[in-house]
């Protein structure tokens, strides 16, 4: 091996340029975050042929003539001081590579005016040590970057570059999501000559939603819940967008998470709205959001990836749970749209002393009455107890009424009159086929899935239920030893408490190992070992988990698809309706437990559109 040396200022630019800079769009990144943290509000870019131009400008503050040297060399900063800074990153650039290491591999010019200055100033690196030359030029107030030949003199890189369009749609990317992250600034972006993107600066709320339509495309704005949700006693805010279940994505490719306006990928957030989504959304599709999180910067980190995309919260359980259960709210709230004011439909209440037969072992139904009471927590935990142990169709209870038997002085529920106007869903006239519900409302036609829609009802009856009592737990007729890792065996001894709520108890039995005495009644012929591995896998990757949770959701999800009212069944005007109101009370009535949509509207005008009325 040769002795020790200092490498060359740049080569030690182009190693660091390995990280920094990737392809074009990573200069793109740097550039315009350089661009926003000088205040800028408008931001032109201009992008020729791939890699052979790329020019941007700013009305920034521009640079000051003495500093631009210092600013194409590395480490070099105007954004951090001490420590103390680095601890509360403000900011989107902080390091001081970025110049320094885009020259390096690329003919860089910089020039910038700045505020109240006479003259406008250019600079450039020269030679093997980069010496930059400083020299008067002509230009407004601001800054701007020309980047041209990118990897000219580090042919290995280049050969990993994609086509032009392959490479400008990375760009543009990126420029979508700075213009996501500050909607205040007026964007513009050209490749080849030709305007692309042109997006004004946005003040208002239905100004930030027209620039949210013209980056996410106006389908997603108008398929999206607005929320915005603070929580005060932790100093952490969420608001943005978040689609609905209906406009989920085949791909990941419409999910935009801002921290403190940083665009981020983190798989503690994208666990969390996973887990939010989880019970509305259909099998392999992914969910599409515009979401920012604000928190002190104390609290996050962000100097933790060279390219700034990832970040480690200092409180990660705390912001985990806070993301799910507001994201979770707001999704179990999404009921049919609401008539106009003084015409929404009286909620109905179960009816008092109705009781249920003894569970049999058959396909069973749930009623469609609206007066049918919600089955009882016990009744609920022997239904699962006894599914789990027979892997029959679940057990559900039969209540009196069901499959055509009358109740003796049961009468059906009386519609509304007509001065309570018209309820969400309408009124029922009509069942296709036995399988679809037609129901006009005051928009049109309603048209309702009645085994999709009935499985969602009795769905969330039987995990409120479950919910209403602590879990029951069965002990082990032979303890269960499992061999785990001792930050395993660690987090199962601090996390007890949490596992005796899930209904399990663990003893540690040795520094790598532990003794599992009693499990829930629910996951008692389940694979226990795995469970509690997947468990503490969460618990020690996002500080909690939902895997027990989500095993007994699994079963009851199963359980009401069993017990929903099945196709051809004949139902009744009263029933439908009854249905209907069921529907416009219950929690996420929209998607099946499979993700499913159970509903759908035909406005009258959609209607008249089918058959040319008025034309």
């Amino acid at each position: 091996m040769s002795r020790i040396h200092l490498l060359s200022p740049r080569l030690a630019n182009q190693i660091a340029a390995g990280e920094v800079v990737e392809r074009p769009a990573s200069v793109i990144k740097e550039l315009l975050e350089n661009s926003l943290d000088a205040g800028a509000t408008q931001i032109e870019i201009d992008a020729e042929q791939g890699v052979k131009l790329m020019r941007l400008r700013d009305n920034g503050d521009g640079i000051e003539q003495e500093d631009l040297p210092l600013a194409l060399s590395r480490h070099a900063t105007s954004k951090i001081l001490a420590l103390e800074d680095l601890e509360a990153v403000c900011s989107l650039g902080f390091r001081g590579e970025a110049l320094a290491s885009i020259s390096s591999v690329s003919r860089l010019t910089l020039t910038s005016r700045r505020t109240g200055a006479d003259n406008a100033w250019q600079v450039q690196t020269e030679g093997r040590d980069m010496e930059p030359s400083v020299s008067p030029a002509a230009h407004p107030q601001g800054t701007s970057v020309e980047v041209r030949d990118l990897f000219f003199n580090t042919p290995a890189r280049r050969k990993f570059l994609r086509t032009e369009t392959t490479e400008f749609k990375h760009l543009e990317e990126v420029v979508k999501r700075l213009a996501l992250s500050r909607s205040d600034v007026a964007f513009q972006l050209r490749h080849n000559g030709r305007v692309i993107h042109q997006l004004r600066p946005a003040q208002t709320e239905a100004e930030h939603e027209r620039r949210i339509a013209s980056v996410c495309g106006p389908a997603f704005i108008d398929q999206a819940l607005s929320l915005d949700v603070s929580a005060e006693a932790s100093g952490l805010r969420l608001w943005g967008w978040i689609g609905l279940p209906t406009f989920s994505r085949s791909q990941a490719d419409l999910q935009y998470f801002f921290v403190n306006g940083r665009i981020i990928r983190d798989k503690l957030v994208a666990h969390a709205v996973r887990q939010a989504y989880q019970d509305v959304l259909f099998h392999g599709r992914h969910p599409a959001f515009v979401l920012y999180l604000e928190l002190d910067p104390k609290l996050v980190d962000v100097n933790v990836h060279p390219t700034k995309h990832e970040v480690r919260f200092r409180e990660g359980r705390l912001v985990h749970d806070f993301i799910f259960r507001t994201l979770h709210r707001v999704i179990a709230d999404v009921r049919p749209e609401a008539a106009p004011a003084g015409a929404a439909a009286p909620p109905l209440q179960p009816a008092p002393g109705a009781a249920f037969s003894e569970p049999r072992y058959e396909q069973g139904r749930m009623p469609l009455s609206s007066g049918a009471a919600t089955p009882s927590p016990s009744a609920v935990r022997d239904q699962i107890s006894a599914y789990g142990a027979l892997h029959q169709p679940a057990p559900m209870p039969v209540a009196p009424g069901v499959n055509g038997t009358p109740v003796p002085g049961a009468q059906p529920a009386p519609l509304p009159s007509d001065d309570a106007g018209t309820p969400p869903l309408g009124y029922a006239i009509a069942q296709l086929h036995g399988v679809y519900v037609l129901a006009q409302n005051e928009q049109g036609l309603v048209l309702v899935d009645m085994h999709a829609a009935h499985e969602r009802i009795v769905y969330e009856r039987m995990k409120q239920a479950w919910e209403s009592e602590a879990a029951r737990s069965q002990p082990l007729l032979v303890p269960l030893s499992i061999a785990v890792s001792q930050r395993e065996a660690d987090c199962a001894q601090e996390q007890d408490g949490v596992f005796r709520r899930l209904g399990f108890e663990l003893s540690r039995m040795g520094e790598e190992n532990l003794l599992v005495r009693q499990v829930p009644v629910a996951v008692a012929r389940g694979n226990v070992e795995q469970l509690i591995r997947d468990v503490l896998s969460d618990m020690l990757t996002y500080g909690s988990s939902q895997r027990v949770e989500n095993h007994i959701n699994e079963l009851l999800a199963t359980m009401a698809c069993h017990g929903a009212v099945r196709a051809n069944r004949q139902l009744t005007i009263p029933e439908m309706n009854a249905l209907l109101r069921d529907m416009e009370i219950t929690e996420r009535s929209g998607q099946c437990n499979h993700g499913r949509p159970t509903w759908t509207q035909l406005s009258m005008g959609e209607l008249d559109k089918l058959f040319l009325r008025g034309r």
